[in-house]
């Protein structure tokens, strides 16, 4: 073959990677685009344009179908995207934050996440709900919500009805605690650090988290969301650890557990970003993008969903998400009361 033979062959070969993604990519960033439009016009800070993608992705992928030309690039939107979305998450944390938070209030914050974790997972056999499922559901309330559930099934590898229910979990039982607590916190007449560590330590999502805490005074508004932010800090640890454990139970079966080194990148993000910390403006820039690339991620898990598998998973683990929510709530609550 001769060389302008070859580069035509590049070519073409290069066209096929890129051009089948470009329709799903579409579709994906469209939908976070209208999805990112109704939390603006809505005015209601809490409200997730991550949920509001994943709604709009399961309408459209439920009553039109998915086209199968938009498949290659919903796919990537899931894994590609996904990733990059997680390792650019790095730049909204710093070590300093964990060091003001104090050991006290780490103690409590790595302490309640394990032990929920735990927890979880074990309710959730005694439930009867599927490990991975089980799993998903455990790491989006003891650590993040739904970026913590969509980061954790790299390794725990769900199916996509696993990742939605467990959104909807984190997302139904985070918005009661967002209304709660801070009636709760009144009623105890709680301090605003012992507030703020309680409200960052147990709610599910960080806008949850901002909504509840800064009810409570902008005191506890700040200290709710430095300890939510060290908290998801806590997410690396966690998916090295849960890739580690499935890579051990990949060798002794046949099956072969993903390494999931896109959060090296993120921990290598957050050391950078400790050391040589972006200026405000393109801190505010990148915290944007990162949002919106997880948005488009959930819109593309959304889009795979299929309702029928979701209905047929039943109530039990809904009810696995009401015990954790209790759990993490009454734990943490327990913890600073102690500290």
């Amino acid at each position: 073959m001769s060389s302008t033979d070859q580069r035509s062959q590049n070519q073409i070969t290069a066209a096929g990677w890129r051009f089948p993604v470009l329709p799903g990519l579409g579709l994906t960033f469209a939908i976070a685009v209208a999805a990112t439009a109704v939390q603006q016009l809505s005015g209601i800070a809490a409200l997730s344009p991550l949920v509001v993608a994943m709604v709009l992705g399961m309408a459209i992928g439920n009553l039109t179908g998915t086209p199968e030309a938009a498949r290659a690039g919903i796919g990537f939107s899931l894994r590609r995207i996904l990733r990059l979305a997680i390792v650019l998450l790095g730049f909204q944390l710093t070590l300093e934050q964990l060091r003001a938070v104090g050991l006290p209030g780490l103690t409590v914050i790595a302490v309640t996440l394990a032990v929920t974790f735990v927890f979880t997972r074990w309710v959730g056999r005694v439930l009867g709900v599927e490990a991975r499922l089980a799993e998903l559901i455990a790491a989006g309330t003891s650590v993040c919500g739904a970026s913590a559930v969509i980061a954790t099934n790299t390794v725990t590898r769900g199916t996509d009805e696993d990742v939605a229910y467990a959104i909807a979990c984190v997302t139904v039982f985070g918005s009661l605690s967002m209304l709660a607590m801070p009636i709760l916190g009144g009623m105890m007449a709680m301090g605003p650090t012992s507030y703020g560590i309680w409200v960052g330590a147990t709610i599910h999502e960080v806008a949850q988290v901002v909504g509840a805490g800064f009810q409570h005074g902008a005191e506890a508004g700040q200290a709710a969301t430095v300890a939510k932010l060290s908290r998801v800090i806590m997410l690396a640890p966690l998916i090295l650890t849960l890739g580690a454990l499935a890579r051990r139970r990949g060798a002794k079966g046949t099956g072969k557990a993903p390494t999931p080194w896109f959060v090296l990148g993120f921990i290598a993000v957050v050391v950078l970003n400790s050391a040589l910390p972006l200026p405000e403006a393109l801190h505010a820039e990148v915290a944007g993008l990162t949002a919106f690339l997880l948005t488009m991620a959930l819109a593309a898990m959304g889009l795979e969903t299929d309702l029928r598998k979701l209905r047929a998973k039943g109530i039990r683990p809904l009810l696995l998400g009401a015990v954790a929510w209790l759990f993490i709530s009454a734990l943490g609550l327990g913890l600073v009361a102690l500290t």
